[in-house]
């Protein structure tokens, strides 16, 4: 795959993502361009999500490494950043001068809720993908469900830090399907 559509896909994502590149990444990888599937995607995520620095940036150096290795990864990484990096500079200069002004402030709520719906959106979808095909009875099924609730409650309600409930339940996971024997 030639570098420079790694570059422009994850340009064109990250240019698109105010407020949140998730549900933009997994609409262009998994469902339009169909470099991963779902399953592939919620893998990278959870991967991402461990390793320090912002999580799509993560997902973008695995995916660019998938299909062309160490260059690939750094131009995943390159269109990840360039085009972010000039708009949060003028956004900074438009800020400064324009955030006093009501019509802006209310510009920017608005654009905070957008996204927590597309953050919502997306993480239905990938719950979705999760019991797709999911027997109800099997021990796995139960157990990826009461992780979900876990991490819902520790991260929603109590509000706890994402490292420590990442913490918790990803050893906890881990030893649990291996109990179980589920390998998929």
């Amino acid at each position: 795959m030639p570098l420079s559509t790694i570059f422009l896909v994850f340009s064109r994502l990250a240019l698109m993502g105010f407020g949140g590149v998730m549900p933009f990444a997994y609409r262009a990888l998994v469902e339009q361009r169909k470099w991963l599937t779902a399953e592939e995607f919620a893998k990278y995520l959870a991967t991402s999500q461990m390793l320090p620095g912002p999580t799509i940036c993560n997902v973008a150096l695995m995916v660019g490494s998938r299909y062309a290795g160490t260059r690939g990864a750094l131009a995943a990484l390159a269109g990840m950043i360039a085009g972010p990096f000039l708009v949060v500079v003028a956004l900074g200069v438009a800020y400064q001068r324009f955030g006093e002004v009501e019509v802006f402030r209310h510009a920017i709520r608005g654009m905070a809720a957008v996204a927590a719906g597309l953050i919502l959106a997306t993480a239905v979808k990938m719950a979705k993908s999760l019991f797709a095909k999911a027997d109800w009875r099997a021990r796995g099924t139960l157990l990826r469900l009461a992780l979900l609730a876990l991490a819902f409650i520790g991260l929603g309600l109590l509000q706890w830090q994402l490292a420590l409930v990442f913490g918790l339940l990803a050893p906890l996971g881990a030893g649990a399907f291996y109990l179980v024997g589920e390998k998929k």
